[in-house]
């Protein structure tokens, strides 16, 4: 082998069992037990392959940053297939200091109402098949994809936060402090 002739990466992940994944021009369609989701590869430029529920990932380029994008496409496929089979879950704890929030939803809405005793229910928005409960001062939010539960956690967070006080007075707010694979029932 020259030294000019350089290798390009390739990686093959194994679909567990319960899985079902199809390949579509660039869509990856992952179906399991919690349900179904969806992955758009079109601007990951990586070479994707379905065949005997084997997924083979192949690099554009044999250069490290591309060597590291098929990387990143392999464990976002993990992550999807780890979701649709086990699951993922966020506990947030409700802090406050004078005025009791409570927190309910409706439709794909979060509602923290009397936020710092104000009128209007503070609005987060619930994405995907993402479930939102709350007991007591725990909010627990579950669901097959990783993607949708942390992005809806990080709404309910950011959308409590104190504005124009000190922080460090002010601790009122719903923070997340417990994240794991699977969901609790």
């Amino acid at each position: 082998m020259s030294t000019k002739q350089e290798e390009i990466f390739q990686a093959t992940f194994d679909v567990p069992a319960k899985v079902k994944l199809t390949l579509k021009k660039h869509m990856l369609h992952v179906e399991g037990p919690l349900g179904k989701t969806y992955k758009n590869f079109k601007k990951i430029p990586v070479g994707l392959e379905v065949k005997d529920n084997k997924v083979t990932i192949t690099a554009v380029n044999s250069r490290k940053k591309y060597h590291a994008i098929a990387n990143t496409a392999l464990s976002i496929i993990r992550t999807l297939c780890d979701g649709v089979l086990t699951g993922y879950t966020i506990k947030m704890k409700i802090v406050y200091a004078h005025f009791p929030i409570t927190v309910k939803t409706k439709d794909k809405l979060v509602l923290v109402e009397n936020f710092q005793g104000e009128r209007a229910p503070r609005t987060a928005k619930i994405h995907g098949t993402t479930k939102v409960t709350s007991k007591g001062d725990e909010v627990v939010v579950s669901g097959p994809v990783l993607q949708h539960v942390t992005q809806t956690a990080a709404e309910i967070q950011s959308n409590t936060k104190v504005k124009n006080k000190d922080h460090r007075v002010f601790l009122d707010g719903i923070y997340q402090f417990y994240k794991e694979k699977g969901i609790e029932k």
